[in-house]
């Protein structure tokens, strides 16, 4: 059951009105995320939705404004209380924005999130105060429903599940925020904050990816859509995976950063999916890759994916376009299949962060310090000029370990 956590002299309790940031220069899906500041000392990001106490209905694809509410007082039995230290913003934050996802206003934004625990639920055995976590998305499954009753790795699919962090629960855009024990992971001592941030979605999701796709050492990948958040983790995964990889992305930006992340071969997906797939049979003896991973959502993308995938190949679908078109010769006289994949559960979101120590991933990011630094950020999201993950360092001592790694001191 709930429990009340005790009370920590950190954490504020006043709520007051700031002023609103004004309109970002950014394309109209962007969606009306509110900022909510409960003190000096503890500061949140509402992902769209009622003003707290200002009379004011806010809708969904509007710009920033800043608000105050308070930090959380109760937390369920295995609920976990975070200090924020870094949250990094998704492509899917864009989709909650613009009302696709069914979020309920209000709601904070960002569902890829990392800190240090404050508070815990009665019931959580596994985690103590202190511990450095990884917030984990789902939150609250019913826990007797087929799907939660069935295996692990099918748990976070659960139908009756509360919500999910960040889409239609509060999320990390925040100086403090709840998740669910069940769901965390813990971040090794060698994986900063900074890089798990993006793990929370980002990492979890291609390695989700790569785990369904189910290839061995040697084998070919290719990921359509290399050259971004995702794409560029997949190209580090699979390199240290023993797979060859091959990067496809539409941008210069991105074809340099699946370079510069370990992928063999990088292919200009401008050139036409006709020649795309001329230059992926070019280095796999005709046959073409042993699965491909769709992570871009051009409306071609899927279409492409398949026809560079060998016959009898696999092809994951991972990005989420209003609709996957694929043309029914490549399920039907190629036999290639066809498998979405969402995120990892929490056995293997840990497995990952151990990978990622062990293996020295690293996250290309791109990092803003504070909250109030969300709109430059966003901006910079939708200038299609971003290479790798915009973060936000949240916490105060955060922002000046980071500042001091970039000064090289």
């Amino acid at each position: 059951m709930a429990r009340d956590f005790e009370k920590h002299p950190e954490l504020p309790q006043t709520i007051e009105m700031v002023s609103p940031v004004g309109r970002m220069a950014v394309p109209e899906e962007v969606g009306d995320v509110v900022v909510f500041l409960s003190s000096p000392s503890a500061s949140y990001i509402n992902g769209q939705g009622l003003v707290i106490d200002a009379g004011l209905s806010l809708t969904f694809n509007k710009p920033y404004k800043i608000h105050q509410i308070p930090t959380p007082q109760s937390l369920e039995e295995y609920d976990l209380l975070l200090k924020v230290k870094v949250a990094s913003l998704c492509h899917t934050d864009g989709m909650v924005s613009a009302g696709i996802m069914g979020t309920a206003l209000p709601c904070i934004a960002s569902h890829e999130g990392c800190g240090e625990i404050v508070a815990l639920g009665s019931s959580v055995a596994d985690f103590k105060k202190g511990d450095r976590v990884m917030a984990g998305l789902p939150m609250h499954r019913c826990g007797h429903c087929s799907d939660c009753l069935g295996p692990e790795d099918l748990k976070h699919y659960c139908r009756n599940i509360k919500g999910h962090v960040g889409v239609t629960t509060d999320g990390a855009f925040a100086e403090y925020m709840v998740v669910d024990a069940r769901e965390s992971s813990k971040i090794p001592e060698k994986v900063s904050y900074e890089t798990a941030a993006p793990m929370a979605c980002a990492g979890i999701t291609i390695w989700g990816g790569l785990v369904r796709a189910g290839l061995k050492a040697g084998e070919t990948v290719a990921l359509v859509g290399a050259g971004g958040g995702l794409g560029h983790l997949g190209c580090q995964f699979a390199k240290a995976m023993g797979l060859q990889v091959i990067g496809i992305d539409a941008r210069d930006e991105g074809l340099r950063l699946a370079k510069d992340s370990g992928a063999d071969i990088v292919i200009d997906a401008r050139q036409g999916n006709e020649k795309v797939v001329e230059e992926v049979k070019k280095v796999t003896n005709s046959a073409g890759v042993d699965s491909a991973l769709t992570i871009s959502d051009a409306p071609n993308a899927a279409a492409l994916a398949c026809a560079i995938t060998k016959m009898h190949g696999l092809m994951v679908q991972i990005a989420q376009p209003p609709e996957v078109s694929v043309p029914f010769a490549e399920l039907v006289f190629r036999d290639i299949r066809i498998h979405g994949s969402l995120i990892s559960p929490r056995h293997e979101a840990q497995q990952m962060l151990e990978f990622v120590a062990e293996h020295n991933i690293s996250v290309k990011t791109n990092p803003f310090f504070g909250l109030e630094e969300i709109p430059r950020l966003v901006e910079l999201a939708h200038s299609g000029t971003m290479a790798g993950k915009g973060v936000v360092i949240v916490d105060a001592d955060e922002q000046r370990r980071v500042r001091a790694r970039m000064n090289g001191s």
